[in-house]
């Protein structure tokens, strides 16, 4: 853990659950117990991980066999700026380069971009829907909350700069619920998951980020990160992505909402307490209980690692230490495919009379358990795929598996088993700000 974060938490334990290390190694005590038969509300099949492995291969060949396998982007948010084969970030690029934005400041600008619009992109739901202004094109999902937000960025609606295409402080500070709804189109016939939470988690990010101008400057605007990790970095054009993470952790774990998992007082953000890791918490240590994700704050690190490649040629080393996400497009992949079934007594009794699907608390043991499994899944599932691909010849990451293969795979099978509403095989109940 960098000397970065230990600064600010006051025991080794939260600094423990706060890693990327924590993340894949308590979620590999989860697949131990899974691979013994002693999950709480999973089974296991061994047997269809190669069905799944090949499943994912036929996804990642059929975009980008035999020859582009090099072209495969890494898992981040730019690609979803580019629904509908519209290149929008390169078009912002090039009206700020003409407007004089050097490379540093098309950097900060992009990362600006994609801070809010990360952290806006928890689950939309089944119905809400973003018309594009202009070409009228209708997107949903990730994608519509990634046009919507660029359309509320473009306008200045982050930055207490009226019109200005920036992010800061006090404009995240002072967002309200009529305008977050403006931006998204939001009404009664239009509803979206966790309207007041999102923008309340925006809200509280803007108070994290004022307190820390040492890191994103006197407004507090997240684009300074550049200045920040450019400086850390010296001459050498490198991003440490340990310490790009623990620079996000600090920003973010103090803006989750109140009843998150603590510890000693201390929030942890997106963790929390699973019954399967209880059997190897020693002398009733609360800490050996908490199964941490972070997810959205990986998805977060994931994407910002993306312009400072781009646009300031920059290299990222330690890339290797973050996880798979754990979200409902990568665990529905192995739930779809028979490698990870819903226990039948819990599914019976969590299915409403009115719908097909069992639902969970987003928080719940039952989704808790499902998203460290598909930490550790992902990684076994990358060990078959990058090595499949190795006897090719090519390098294959994690990012690029995530972004190709397994997020990509995910949604299709849900768009196939349940084309209604392309939902995951099993619904959570969450409030927007979680995954």
């Amino acid at each position: 853990m960098s000397s970065t974060m230990m600064s600010w938490v006051p025991s080794s334990d939260i600094a423990y659950l706060l890693s990327l290390q924590a993340v894949r190694e308590r979620s590999q005590i989860v697949f131990a117990a899974a691979k013994e038969g002693r999950l709480h509300s999973f089974e296991y099949d061994e047997q269809r991980m190669s069905a799944v492995a090949d499943f994912v291969i036929s996804v990642i060949d059929r975009d980008f066999g035999p020859d582009r396998f090099a072209s495969i982007p890494p898992h981040g948010r730019w690609q979803h700026f580019e629904v509908g084969g519209v290149a929008r970030v390169d078009s912002l690029l090039d009206q700020w380069t003409k407007e004089g934005c050097d490379k540093t400041e098309l950097t900060r600008r992009l990362i600006d971009l994609f801070f809010v619009s990360v952290l806006l992109d928890a689950g939309a739901g089944d119905t809400w829907k973003f018309v594009e202004p202009g070409s009228g094109q209708v997107y949903n999902r990730s994608e519509g909350i990634a046009v919507a937000s660029l359309y509320m960025f473009k306008s200045g609606d982050f930055s207490q700069e009226t019109g200005a295409p920036k992010v800061d402080a006090a404009g995240l500070v002072n967002l309200t619920d009529d305008a977050f709804s403006q931006g998204f189109q939001i009404t009664p016939e239009n509803p979206l998951i966790g309207v007041s939470s999102r923008v309340k988690l925006l809200n509280s990010v803007g108070d994290s980020l004022l307190q820390l101008k040492d890191i994103v400057g006197p407004t507090g605007r997240p684009g300074n990160l550049v200045d920040y990790l450019t400086k850390l970095s010296g001459d050498a054009k490198t991003i440490d992505y340990e310490v790009l993470w623990s620079t996000l952790q600090q920003i973010l774990v103090p803006s989750w909402p109140a009843d998150r998992t603590r510890i000693e007082g201390f929030p942890l953000g997106d963790a929390w307490p699973l019954t399967v890791l209880s059997s190897n918490a020693k002398d009733g240590r609360e800490a050996d209980t908490i199964q941490p994700f972070h997810k959205l704050t990986q998805w977060l690190g994931y994407s910002l690692m993306v312009p400072f490649v781009r646009v300031l040629g920059f290299q990222v080393v330690n890339a290797q230490l973050g996880t798979g996400l754990p979200e409902y497009r990568n665990g529905g992949l192995f739930v779809d495919l028979g490698a990870l079934r819903l226990k039948p007594e819990l599914a019976k009794e969590h299915t409403p009379s009115d719908q097909d699907l069992p639902a969970f608390s987003a928080s719940s043991d039952t989704v808790i358990e499902w998203r460290a499994l598909t930490v550790a899944l992902l990684d076994e599932l990358y060990k078959i795929i990058s090595a499949h691909f190795a006897k090719l010849g090519v390098e294959l990451s994690m990012a690029q598996m995530l972004e190709a293969g397994t997020w990509k795979g995910g949604r299709e099978l849900a768009a196939k088993f349940r084309p209604q509403t392309k939902s995951s095989p099993i619904e959570i109940l969450g409030d927007g700000t979680l995954f």
